[in-house]
């Protein structure tokens, strides 16, 4: 049987001194980006993982994070699945926590978390009450509230940009009258599209047919196509969702209208079957396990005080699909 590869191993690899990877794994000042870097690619390569018992009795740390996430909630995977593998590759193992929704309760049971030494960081995607103060060894706290209590987005995949980009391009293929459908407009995220769809409408000079509130729900898309005057044509829906984009379609469908000729839609999160449809859907992919692996990267970089990691700037992406066109003239 082969045995486990050792941090000797990893040393003999990567061509540095055994307590250098241990310093790695630790979170020791004075190792080089480059030496960690070399450390954490021959781990890989080996498939080592550390002996995390072994390093807590040496050095009171855990090798332990923790991400928290509000009780009742979806998990957000892709998130926890960008979080826990940045978590991996830097020697950490990760555990999700769940905190009460009552806020008295919450700040309670955050305290006792702290308190108890288990965790050397939490990372949370919701807001966090403020931690107690900081003693010794105290674990890192670091709330990105990227959602609220609801896992309602409400930090940086509000960002309402590519309807921007969405515009312009149809406004590019000849198209100068467009609709919105919403999602609910308790969620931040609705809102910023619908503030960027409007802003967008006035500074390239386009005409709307109006901003509908939906529910994310393919019935809103059919509703809102259904009500839609036969002079409408042609026109560009700008959906809130993929869900509401395949309701719009099958709408104009229904009312022998084509797609993208009389009618070009564009959706939201590029769904499964997004690119099944036909016509195929242009959508936006929001990057959730990138922004998972750089929230994690930016707990780890403060737990070992190095310089925060470079916020990325491609968390959406544009697909372009079938689903848009050049208006037919009518």
């Amino acid at each position: 049987m082969d045995q486990r590869p050792t941090s000797r191993d990893v040393a003999r690899l990567a061509g540095v001194s055994q307590s250098t990877v241990s310093f790695v794994y630790t979170g020791r000042d004075g190792i080089s980006d480059a030496t960690r870097e070399r450390v954490l690619s021959a781990a890989a390569t080996l498939n080592y993982r550390p002996n995390l018992a072994a390093r807590a009795m040496r050095t009171r740390r855990t090798g332990r994070l923790a991400v928290v996430i509000p009780v009742g909630a979806l998990s957000p995977f892709s998130l926890l699945r960008g979080a826990t593998s940045a978590a991996e590759k830097a020697g950490f193992v990760v555990e999700v926590v769940s905190l009460p929704d009552d806020p008295v309760e919450r700040a309670s049971r955050l305290a006792e978390l702290i308190d108890g030494r288990q965790y050397e960081g939490f990372l949370s995607f919701t807001p966090l009450p403020a931690p107690p103060a900081d003693g010794d060894g105290a674990p890192v706290v670091l709330s990105v509230s990227e959602f609220d209590d609801m896992m309602h987005v409400t930090g940086e995949l509000t960002d309402a940009q590519p309807i921007v980009e969405l515009m312009e391009r149809l406004a590019e293929l000849g198209h100068r009258r467009f609709l919105h459908v919403t999602g609910p407009l308790d969620f931040p995220a609705a809102v910023a599209r619908r503030d960027a769809y409007v802003a967008t409408v006035e500074r390239l000079g386009l005409e709307s047919l109006g901003v509908i509130e939906g529910d994310w729900s393919g019935r809103a898309g059919l509703d809102a196509v259904d009500s839609l005057p036969d002079g409408a044509l042609p026109l560009a829906l700008i959906a809130p969702n993929d869900y509401v984009a395949a309701g719009a379609i099958r709408a104009a469908t229904l009312r022998g209208w084509s797609v993208p000729g009389d009618l070009s839609v564009t959706g939201w999160d590029d769904v499964g079957m997004s690119a099944l449809l036909v016509p195929s859907l242009t959508s936006v992919v929001q990057d959730r396990e990138r922004l998972g692996d750089y929230s994690m990267r930016r707990l780890i970089a403060a737990l070992r005080k190095e310089t925060p990691p470079e916020r990325p700037t491609d968390f959406h992406r544009v697909v372009w699909r079938e689903s848009i066109g050049a208006p037919r003239t009518r």
